[in-house]
């Protein structure tokens, strides 16, 4: 069997600092040598050497880093782009959905948009119209059917591009993490419609920075880092390497307080953790005199929400004990993190239990993600509370 999409030895480079010209002309290459022609250009290589194979029926996910070149494969996948050096081959319908308004003109009503997107597909009026009252109802915008596109919200743009690029059929879909802009609900809908997608035998690509749901879709993944492919294979062996090699994320304080404890560093072993894990930090404080000092923490979420709080002050024996002139280093562990998959902020305050805080992260926070391990079941609708009086995380203290 022939594979459905072939990509062979991919590179794709872009010029930092260049402008691309609408059009040539002698007087806009003269204009445009005279600005520019003495400036150095850097070559940015977005993908080096990329080489894949994906069969019929064969959903795939890619994941990496941001700046990896998830976006960037996807793009050329798409014939959006061209890659610099190498060749992909695609045997089939391919639709995509890259960001919100792909394909889509503003001035057209959403009827029109849907016929307009088949036809690029290569679909007849009939085909089109056989798919037409499925695409509008998961759409959810029949009242706005004939309205101009350029009046929808985002979230109803998004709507309508996935139900049009899953609906119509294509032998290959591909998706990236555009669907982080939908809500909830609309997300697990989406996510419903890819697993039809796969059962029925079509191939899908997804980006996505949600594990768990690459993990649930997607047998084999590709796993990027700086436009290098690392590895293909098994999605849990692709997922553990790259969670492995994460880098750590380290604070330094560049600034030392004569008259007070302060925090000299905090480093967090691992950028990402799975759902219910431990989450480690190690910690250096400086101290000018001997004192007991706690330390309180809040984790929020992406729109800067508070959703808990725990403080290793109020347990006895758990006070840190540091000395006077002298560079203390801590593990503070973190048990019990049951929070949705996402983005979030740690911040820290270093304080005199009930008198006074000596020093905060409160503008330089760390931020983690957390995956979670059952994307389909309850761990959706987990409900995040902030309440200062119950410590919602178990947190202990180690000096190192």
């Amino acid at each position: 069997m022939k594979p459905i999409l072939e990509v062979k030895n991919v590179w794709k480079s872009y010029k930092i600092g260049a402008r691309q010209e609408r059009y040539l002309s002698l007087r806009d290459s003269m204009v445009g040598f005279l600005k520019n022609g003495w400036q150095k250009k850097e070559t940015f290589w977005a993908l080096k050497d990329v080489s894949f194979d994906v069969y019929p029926g064969e959903p795939l996910g890619i994941i990496g880093r941001n700046g990896a070149g998830k976006t960037t494969l996807l793009k050329i996948l798409s014939r959006i782009t061209p890659p610099t050096k190498g060749s992909i081959k695609v045997r089939g319908r391919l639709a995509s959905l890259l960001e919100v308004g792909t394909g889509f003109h503003p001035e057209l009503t959403g009827r029109e948009n849907i016929y307009l997107n088949g036809s690029i597909l290569g679909l007849k009026r009939r085909e089109i119209n056989r798919q037409f009252d499925a695409i509008v109802d998961f759409s959810g915008v029949e009242d706005f059917l004939d309205t101009p596109l350029k009046h929808y919200s985002s979230g109803m743009q998004l709507r309508l591009a996935f139900a049009v690029a899953a609906h119509l059929e294509p032998e290959i879909l591909l998706i990236d993490e555009v669907l982080a802009v939908g809500d909830e609900a609309f997300q697990k809908k989406c996510i419903g419609k890819m697993n039809e997608v796969t059962k029925s035998g079509r191939t899908l690509i997804f980006v996505s920075h949600n594990l768990s749901v690459i993990k649930a879709l997607c047998p084999s993944t590709v796993l990027l880092n700086e436009g290098k492919l690392i590895e293909v294979g098994d999605s849990n062996k692709v997922i553990d390497k790259y969670l492995n090699q994460q880098n750590c994320q380290e604070l330094q304080f560049k600034r030392k307080l004569k008259n007070k404890p302060h925090f000299i560093s905090i480093r967090m072993a691992k950028e990402s953790i799975i759902y219910n894990e431990p989450l480690i930090l190690e910690i250096e404080i400086y101290s000018p005199w001997d004192t007991e000092i706690g330390i309180e923490l809040e984790i929020r979420d992406s729109f800067d929400t508070p959703l808990s709080y725990s403080s290793t002050a109020p347990m006895q024996g758990q006070l840190v004990q540091v000395f006077k002139d002298t560079l203390n280093s801590f593990q503070l562990e973190i048990n019990d993190v049951r929070m949705a998959a996402g983005r979030y902020s740690l911040y820290l305050w270093l304080i005199r239990p009930w008198e006074e805080t000596f020093d905060n992260t409160r503008s330089n926070p760390i931020s983690f993600s957390i995956i979670h391990a059952d994307p389909f079941g309850s761990n959706f609708d987990f409900k995040q509370s902030y309440n200062r009086g119950n410590f919602h995380h178990h947190i202990s203290i180690s000096r190192k």
